[in-house]
């Protein structure tokens, strides 16, 4: 396996507290631990993006402007961050961009010109670790409230600072003893 150059979070979840349709930068939190694992993956050189998925905005309840500020606020508390990117698409409309299909994942490795097989994609369902698998990229499955038991596959991981600890070592991604 090579080494793991880039990491693609799912924004809403996994980086910050999920607030379906938010519009707000003042209510985007940061989840505990995103800090702290962020830092890590930089100081050994691994880039670092977020995708989000926002069907908000083709229903009409947000718009990219709105979006755009959310993210602005979410680079400000956790930045600076490689690549950040959207998917506008509500889950019928069958875009190629939105999980578990690849094409964010894949358009952010080229954005950030790295190999998909180099990346990580860290997201809280199931269909996020599918897209990074179709993409050629390493899937993590951190656990979250949105996150359905048919989504876990048993090697979910608990939290982001045991998967950055893991990515930066080398090592496999795995729950920690009990």
């Amino acid at each position: 396996m090579s080494r793991i150059r880039a990491v693609l979070l799912d924004r809403d979840g996994v980086l910050v507290e999920d607030l379906p349709d938010n519009a707000d930068p003042a209510r985007v939190r940061p989840v505990g631990g995103a800090h702290e694992a962020l830092a890590l993956l930089r100081l050994h050189g691994v880039r670092t993006g977020f995708l989000t998925f926002q069907p908000g905005i083709s229903r009409g309840r947000l718009t990219e402007a709105d979006v755009r500020r959310v993210d602005a606020r979410v680079e400000e508390l956790l930045g600076p961050f490689d690549i950040r990117g959207v998917c506008p698409h509500d889950p019928v409309d069958g875009c190629h961009c939105r999980p578990p299909e690849p094409g964010l994942v894949l358009w952010a490795a080229g954005r950030i010109c790295t190999a998909p097989a180099d990346c990580a994609v860290i997201g809280d369902t199931g269909a996020h670790v599918e897209a990074a698998r179709r993409a050629g990229a390493r899937g993590i499955l951190v656990a979250t409230a949105r996150t359905g038991p048919q989504d876990s596959a048993g090697d979910d991981v608990p939290d982001l600072r045991t998967v950055a600890r893991s990515l930066v070592s080398g090592g496999t991604v795995s729950r920690p003893a009990s």
